[in-house]
């Protein structure tokens, strides 16, 4: 073992060295190669510390093979004393454990065993004690049914029977115990038999308890079908019975104004079938809890479908009743062949004016007026509003109805809450004949009749259509109207749309929605519009009265009142939407009243995204008006600016700066002040005279028509006053060049600023900017030399970044050399 051990510690030594053993140069050749001394010496000193380097190696070989050959002794041992006790494990398992193992898997075989038949004894006892049971039932309801006639006995225990499993009563072993000499029968035949005689029995005790009309009698036989398993015979003899009780009282309530005055009532039949739904839903919600606890979860959904069946018999008697009643189409007939004269006249083009008067009787004028008078004596606008509002309020029963049943028919999924779940109406009201004679009967006329209501409403607003009393564009004389000034069509109209509006939310219905919204907006775009736009085009144009005159006044108060028209609608239909689609509680904030959240189109129109679409529908209504009546608006805003305003803004500039002299010296101002305050007193009136000029034209131009239009329309206006102001004035600062010495500069700087801060009054502070071209002409005009340097020297390193300048590098230079003495500069 030494010798091994030696042999591997002296190759392991000689590997060692190996890696330790520097790579140099043999020191020799350097000898060699001296030639001097310094050079023999440095080479031994080379030689010297080599040598010591591997003898320091070398030592540390010696020192590490002793070690290495100590650790080898030690695993020689501790391999030896490792194989006796490997020798030793052997025989212990051999000897020992191998016994144990059989006897474990012996045991573990017994147990498995054991449980086996442990379960079969189990199965066994339970099969014995089904069929126990089983006996102890078909006993139960055999006695029950004999002498002692327990009904309710009788069908517990068939009830008791229902649990036990199939293969159990129908198996052998039950066929082979349970039947007796008194029930020789299998348990299956008796039972069925026992289940067939019961449920003839409860069928006609409950037909009798029903004619009888005892409730009680009625409910003890009720709740006995599902115990006997015929529950969805239960049901059904339970839906036939309150069917009956729902159209024994729908045909009293429609019959109760036969013979009478009752009929005429304009909500006689939306009364009747508003009974019907409320009867219908009590039965629902006070039965329902009786159902569902005797026949289980859902269960109710059946009696529901018999219900709306019967419902559908009696809304559909309701519904063709009222039609016949109504002359409903005839009415309709009347009111598709009504010619809307007034309307369609007016948009006729003007015929040419002819010489002289036509006679009041003329064959011409007496056929309009007889066409216009029968179309108005065909249809009775108070019976067709009534007519709209009772099919507004039976379309809004059948809505809660369909809400109500579609809440209890709903599905409650346990992934979310119930009141977060989306509502479906389900399909036994989509299919029922009611749902086809609802759309049919009532929201078919309704959207017919509401197109032709607010058609024909305003085709009357505009024949009684009025301008304001004494609107006058003198500032002096009072008004003796208020703000806003419009005609009384728009009044009438808008009304008239709220009324619409809010009637055709009422209903709850989407198909009313989707039809009566689209044609209030087409009405309005049409109708509406139209009729102001061929006004303003035809009847109050401002045309000048003379060439190159301006129009009268009358004209130009009427086109003003037309454009004010088109404003003040636009606001009412925005306000009308906006508090139909916005929450209640914003809408309660912005109004400064309490809204209730019923009225919310969430509330209206529960069904799947019903209230979205709706929604969008009404905003669609705004976003359709507003833009034709901003364009008109527009245009209206145009014309007033071309023949009122235009016109006049020229002569009132020239007349500001007429006699005013920008050449003056100071010498010369104060001789024109003195003389001036020697005339009226007033030194300084030279001074302001351009804007003092100024005021009194611009007062006279803006006040008249200030005073007529609205505030947005004034704003309009306003900003096209100032846009083209700003222009003249530019012009006229331009026409200035070389005619300003130092003191007429300021003075023109302080005049463009008295004019702008006048034309600026009462408007938006950044209405400013329009002038900003001018006030930046004036500022650059007026510079120090040393300001004028700076800003060239900016302007070069810059590249004018350092300034919002609106006139450019050429345009400041021209500005800078309009003084005199500034050309050389």
């Amino acid at each position: 073992m030494s010798t091994i051990n030696g042999a591997k510690t002296e190759s392991t030594s000689e590997l060692r060295l190996r890696d330790y053993e520097p790579e140099v140069k043999h020191p020799g050749s350097s000898v060699h190669e001296a030639n001097s001394v310094a050079g023999i010496e440095e080479a031994l000193a080379q030689l010297h510390h080599q040598e010591t380097s591997v003898r320091d190696r070398l030592d540390t070989l010696v020192a590490s093979q002793k070690t290495l050959a100590r650790e080898l002794a030690r695993l020689d041992v501790l391999r030896a004393h490792l194989g006796s006790h490997a020798v030793t494990s052997r025989s212990i398992s051999n000897g020992m454990l191998s016994n144990a193992a059989s006897t474990a898997n012996r045991i573990s075989g017994a147990v498995k065993q054991l449980d086996l038949e442990q379960s079969r004894v189990i199965s066994t006892l339970n099969v014995v004690e089904q069929v126990v049971e089983l006996k102890a039932c078909v006993l139960g309801v055999t006695g029950s049914m004999g002498a002692p006639q327990d009904w309710e006995a009788a069908a517990a225990y068939l009830s008791r029977a229902s649990n036990i499993p199939d293969e159990i009563v129908s198996g052998s072993f039950a066929e082979e115990i349970v039947p007796t000499a008194e029930v020789p029968d299998p348990p299956k035949v008796t039972l069925d038999h026992a289940a067939e005689s019961l449920c003839g029995l409860f069928l006609r005790e409950f037909d009798k308890a029903a004619q009888e009309n005892n409730g009680a009698k009625v409910t003890r036989f009720f709740k006995l079908f599902p115990l006997i398993g015929k529950p969805d015979v239960g049901l059904d003899i339970y839906g036939r019975y309150v069917c009956q009780g729902v159209a024994s009282r729908a045909r009293a309530n429609l019959h109760a104004g036969v013979g009478a005055n009752q009929r005429k009532d304009g909500l006689f039949y939306a009364n009747a079938l508003t009974k019907l739904f409320e009867h219908v839903a009590q039965i629902v919600e006070h039965h329902g809890a009786l159902v569902e606890r005797h026949y289980g979860a859902g269960r109710m959904v059946r009696v529901i479908e018999r219900l709306q069946h019967e419902a559908d018999i009696q809304g559909g008697i309701i519904l063709d009743t009222w039609t016949d009643e109504r002359s409903i189409d005839r009415k309709l007939t009347d009111i598709r062949s009504y010619a809307f004269t007034f309307l369609v006249q007016s948009f006729l083009p003007v015929p040419p004016a002819r010489n002289g008067t036509p006679r009041a009787g003329s064959p011409a004028t007496r056929a309009a007026a007889d066409t216009q008078a029968r179309d108005e004596d065909g249809v009775d606008m108070k019976e067709i509003n009534g007519f709209l509002s009772e099919i507004a309020l039976m379309l809004g029963r059948w809505s809660l109805y369909s809400r109500f049943i579609a809440a209890k028919c709903k599905v409650v999924s346990a992934a979310l809450d119930d009141e977060l779940q989306p509502l479906y109406a389900p399909q036994l009201l989509l299919n029922s004949n009611l749902s086809r004679k609802v759309a049919d009967r009532l929201v078919s006329p309704f959207n017919t009749l509401t197109t032709f209501f607010f058609r024909r409403s305003v085709e009357k607003a505009f024949q009684l259509d009025e301008l304001p009393l004494d609107l006058s564009l003198d500032p002096t004389k009072p008004l003796s109207s208020n703000p806003p000034f419009i005609t009384s069509a728009v009044d009438d109209v808008m009304y008239i749309v709220n009324q619409v509006v809010e009637r055709s939310l009422s209903t709850s219905n989407r198909m009313v929605i989707s039809s009566a919204i689209p044609s209030v907006a087409r009405v309005l775009g049409s109708d509406f519009i139209g009729m102001i736009q061929r006004k303003m085009r035809d009847e109050s144009y401002p045309k000048p009265a003379v060439p190159g005159g301006l129009p009268t006044e009358q004209i130009i108060i009427s086109f003003l009142v037309l454009i004010n028209n088109l404003d003040v609608a636009t606001d009412y239909v925005k306000r009308i939407v906006q508090s139909r689609v916005e929450e209640p509680s914003r809408v309660a904030s912005a109004n400064g009243s309490d809204t209730s959240s019923s009225s919310s189109l969430a509330t209206l129109f529960p069904f799947n995204h019903d209230a979205v679409f709706v929604s969008t529908t009404l905003k669609s209504l705004q976003q359709s008006f507003e833009s034709k009546t901003v364009e008109l608006i527009g245009d209206g805003i145009h014309v007033v600016f071309k023949n009122v305003i235009k016109p006049r803004l020229r002569p009132i500039l020239a007349d500001a700066f007429r006699d005013t002299d920008y050449q003056m010296t100071h010498e010369d101002l104060e001789r024109v002040s003195r003389e001036a305050e020697a005339e009226d007193g007033d030194g300084n009136s030279i001074e302001a005279a351009v804007s003092r000029h100024f005021q009194r034209g611009w007062d006279g131009l803006t006040k008249p028509v200030a005073r007529i239009l609205t505030n947005r329309n004034y704003d309009r206006v306003h900003s096209m006053i100032l846009s083209y102001l700003n222009e003249v004035l530019e012009k006229r600062i331009w026409s200035y060049y070389g005619r300003l010495n130092d003191l007429g500069a300021a003075r023109l700087e302080r005049d463009i600023a008295s004019i702008v801060g006048i034309a600026v009054t009462g408007g938006r502070y950044g209405l400013r900017e329009v002038f900003a071209r001018c006030m930046q002409i004036c500022l650059v005009m007026n510079m120090e030399e040393d300001e004028w340097d700076e800003l060239r020297t900016s302007s070069v390193d810059a590249g004018d970044n350092d300034f919002d300048w609106k006139i450019d590098g050429e345009e400041r230079i021209r500005a800078r050399a309009m003084r005199r003495d500034s050309k050389g500069s």
